[in-house]
């Protein structure tokens, strides 16, 4: 069973046949990762960046690691900025990020390894992303509208629910949903571990009332038909009794926000930015909202404190000196103080 439906790379490169090639290096390379316990999902996009990379050098007759060079890598940057995919549009940086981040890992670990005298990439500049605030942020109205769409006499409309009613709950990522157990949950304690999260950390946080319901109706009502010997207890199972696809996650909450017809564009993570926008409006302390989402940093959870605008507009309406009560009555019609001034004949 594949997570996550990763297309496996069949496209030759390099000489497997060469123990010094690029492609040799690189498959040595990942093993170390396995080795060193970093995420399946990190070593796939890993292979798939250190694969294009060695695709490019192979045009250009560059086969061994000591081929290259710090301009040579500069080139290959340009060339990710000036890269444009089959619809025409450009790699998005955070695909350029990654692919010259697989390459510094890469070579440091030739480096460390000796297996070359100097890093190549070790003072290779990596993109920015921009740091912008998410684009749109449901209202507990509009997150009842979207919950209230699934057709709920169907089997996958109740899974649909349950699946919406825990990425609201909890504000989990969809790869952290589509790997939870039944175990996980503890419906008593009103809990939910994410098990092996992003970075390999665990965390228990808490699931409320209304998606522990959905969930136990899942489980009686929908999960048994899906169930395979397979299934491996997993909690939310397609059709074929495997784990849920995450492209499908994806998917299937963007078809019901077109299906509401809010006007707002967002998928999966939009629930995980709408649960702690309106927790933090609410009163939650920012630290606590960086436990429920599993962030490494506080830095990355204080983005929410800029999206939660309503709390800050009541404290400006009602502190600052333009509105203050001792001088509401006797503003103009732009909004302004009246000053009485002196006349020449007064002077």
């Amino acid at each position: 069973m594949r997570k996550g439906g990763v297309q496996k790379n069949t496209t030759p490169i390099g000489n497997p046949n060469d123990p010094q090639s690029l492609y040799y290096y690189m498959l040595r390379f990942l093993q170390h990762c396995e080795v060193m316990h970093v995420s399946p999902r990190t070593i796939e996009g890993r292979k798939t960046h250190l694969r294009g990379f060695i695709s490019w050098c192979d045009e250009r007759s560059l086969a061994h690691p000591a081929d290259i060079t710090r301009p040579i890598l500069e080139r290959y940057q340009r060339h990710l900025f000036l890269k444009r995919k089959d619809n025409g549009e450009p790699l998005s940086i955070a695909a350029q990020q990654g692919y010259i981040l697989s390459i510094r890992a890469c070579f440091k670990w030739l480096t460390k390894s000796n297996h070359i005298l100097y890093n190549p990439a070790s003072e290779l500049d990596i993109p920015r992303i921009p740091k912008g605030l998410p684009k749109d942020i449901l209202s507990p109205r509009e997150v009842d509208e979207i919950l209230n769409l699934p057709d709920l006499n169907t089997a996958t409309g109740i899974k649909e629910r349950a699946i919406m009613e825990v990425l609201y709950s909890t504000g989990v990522r969809r790869l952290e949903l589509c790997n939870i157990k039944i175990n996980d949950i503890n419906m008593e304690k009103g809990t939910l571990m994410v098990v092996q999260g992003k970075g390999r950390k665990d965390r228990m946080i808490p699931i409320g009332e209304r998606a522990i319901a959905w969930v136990r109706k899942y489980l009686e009502d929908v999960r048994p038909e899906f169930v395979t010997v397979d299934s491996n207890n997993y909690l939310f199972l397609n059709y074929r009794g495997d784990i849920t696809n995450a492209n499908w996650l994806s998917n299937m909450v963007t078809k019901y926000m077109k299906k509401s017809k809010l006007g707002k564009k967002g998928s999966c993570h939009l629930f995980r930015h709408t649960m702690a926008s309106l927790m933090l409006e609410n009163g939650a302390d920012i630290r606590y909202i960086q436990m429920m989402l599993g962030h490494a940093k506080l830095e990355t959870t204080q983005i929410y404190t800029h999206v939660s605008i309503g709390k800050l507009k009541d404290i400006h309406t009602a502190t600052h000196p333009a509105k203050n009560k001792k001088t509401a009555g006797n503003l103009n019609q732009y909004g302004c103080v009246e000053v009485a001034t002196e006349t020449k004949a007064q002077k």
